[in-house]
């Protein structure tokens, strides 16, 4: 007797249904992805790509500015969060920086052959992975005046005093490295709010306003690098640096915008985001809203943007890194490509500052200055690269010890 048309599809259905349990029995499962860490091989000067072509003197004042620092700190002091592992401590570093302030000004060969004296360089990885991103960012520059009036419109921010933070190390040794940022309010912390609600005017009449700039984009702009320049109506200049953000995550919003068709993939550097936001100023400013992530700022005299450490800035010498993995203060020679092209682009840096988007053990950013000739290298750079790092040899000595 032939099988009717709807037998046939209950038996499909039937058969499905038998093999699915069959599949699923068979179905390999794939292992859990390592967490991230760092893993450092001893290698020589010789090995790194470009390390006897870069003029490293010109890295010298970064180092020295790192040193500084240090000179600060007792003998015993860990250099970064992993108790000394890779740092070491403070004395690790007070031969080789008395070593690099005694060099003669401008002699490459003599900075290098210190450096090499001091210093034993290892290729890191991130457990198997050779390779990390390196991106770039700048000092931004807007116009900015101290009252508001005619264009001046956009508020920058001082840290207000109910933005509180707490070290949750002080509770719990477990959680050393890690922090709440938020606000007090009925006996509770609380998140701090968000970029809409504090551009709805939540911080009006507290003369919280450092100044005023003429351009909401330009501020947009600032709270993404955390440091600028701003020119006054009368010519003269003025820096401000990051002071606290809102503890709340960071969004890029280059991604929504590729993502909901407002913009190309070509258009998706921060110069192309930028003019499509100036273009677009209402859908723009609801977009920029997106990012809850607000920063407040200080005023900064003296040379450079403030990184994190606590220096100044040294263009196309310092990066930004991780420093749950990175110290800050070790030298860093990358070994990547110049933005947008397969030049290579092989320079040692120091670490010197971070960023809330710099996460990983073979994570950069790399700081190429101030203004627009800046902004057009660090908005288009998303390259992959190499990362070496050089610890004192006192440092390494012990690793080889007790490995």
């Amino acid at each position: 007797m032939p099988i009717r048309p709807h037998s046939r599809r209950v038996l499909t259905r039937l058969g499905f249904a038998l093999l699915l349990p069959l599949a699923a029995a068979c179905e390999k499962k794939l292992p859990p992805k390592p967490p991230e860490q760092l893993v450092l091989e001893a290698v020589s000067f010789s090995d790194i790509p470009g390390w006897a072509e870069d003029n490293v003197v010109e890295v010298l004042p970064a180092i020295l500015r790192t040193c500084s620092r240090f000179a600060l700190r007792p003998d015993d002091a860990a250099i970064g969060n992993d108790a000394g592992q890779i740092g070491g401590t403070a004395a690790d570093w007070r031969a080789p920086c008395a070593a690099l302030a005694a060099l003669p000004p401008g002699d490459p060969a003599a900075a290098r052959a210190s450096l090499e004296a001091w210093f034993q360089p290892f290729r890191g990885r991130n457990n198997e992975t050779e390779t990390g991103l390196v991106t770039g960012y700048y000092e931004a520059e807007l116009n900015g005046a101290l009252f508001p009036g005619g264009a001046y419109v956009a508020p920058v921010y001082a840290r207000p005093a109910d933005l509180v933070t707490v070290e949750l190390g002080e509770f719990s040794p477990d959680l050393k490295g890690r922090n709440l940022v938020g606000q007090v309010a009925d006996g509770k912390l609380r998140p701090y709010p968000a970029r809409n609600e504090i551009e709805a005017g939540l911080l009006g009449g507290r003369c919280l306003e450092l100044l005023w700039a003429d351009d909401p984009v330009d501020v947009f702009y600032l709270h993404i690098q955390g440091s600028g320049k701003v020119r006054f109506p009368d010519g003269s200049e003025r820096r401000v640096g990051y002071a606290m953000s809102n503890g709340r995550d960071f969004t890029g919003i280059g991604r929504l915008l590729l993502d909901e068709g407002k913009i190309g993939p070509g258009e998706a550097s921060a110069q192309g985001i930028r003019a499509w936001l100036r273009k677009n100023p209402e859908e723009g400013r609801a977009f920029m809203q997106r990012n809850a992530r607000y920063i407040f700022f200080r005023w900064i005299d003296g040379e450079g943007p403030i990184g994190a450490q606590g220096v100044a800035l040294t263009p196309m010498r310092s990066i930004a890194v991780d420093p749950r993995y990175v110290p800050y203060g070790l030298p860093v020679f990358l070994d990547t490509t110049w933005p947008g092209e397969q030049r290579p682009l092989r320079r040692l840096m120091v670490a010197q500052d971070t960023g809330s988007a710099i996460k990983g053990p073979l994570r950069a950013d790399f700081y190429w200055g101030s203004g627009e000739p800046a902004l057009d290298k660090a908005g288009g750079m998303k390259q992959q690269g190499r990362f070496y790092f050089l610890l004192p040899k006192t440092v390494a000595e012990r690793r080889q010890a007790t490995s």
